[in-house]
């Protein structure tokens, strides 16, 4: 079954969700990553939640990504000069 939840775009957003949701808690999402691969990599392959787990890596490695991203984007925005005010008119 887990070659279809890879093609379930509801069970990707939702390990997604839980990646930006810490990231807007200020949670350290590195560190979240690297724990997980840390219990994988301890885990026998036969653990029933091995496979669920790697894929849930997966998804936080390449969200994990995408946010830097948008962070560094949105950092190296200059900011919107505001509405002239009432006054000023």
């Amino acid at each position: 079954m887990l070659w279809l939840k890879r093609w379930n775009f509801i069970e990707r957003a939702r390990l997604e969700r839980e990646l930006w949701d810490a990231f807007e808690a200020g949670d350290d999402i590195e560190a979240m990553v690297e724990q997980l691969r840390a219990s994988l990599a301890g885990a026998s392959a036969a653990t029933p939640s091995v496979g669920d787990d790697g894929f849930r890596l997966e998804v936080w490695e390449t969200t994990r990504v995408r946010i830097r991203r948008i962070e560094k984007l949105m950092r190296d925005q200059a900011p919107a000069a505001p509405p002239p005010s009432d006054e000023q008119r």
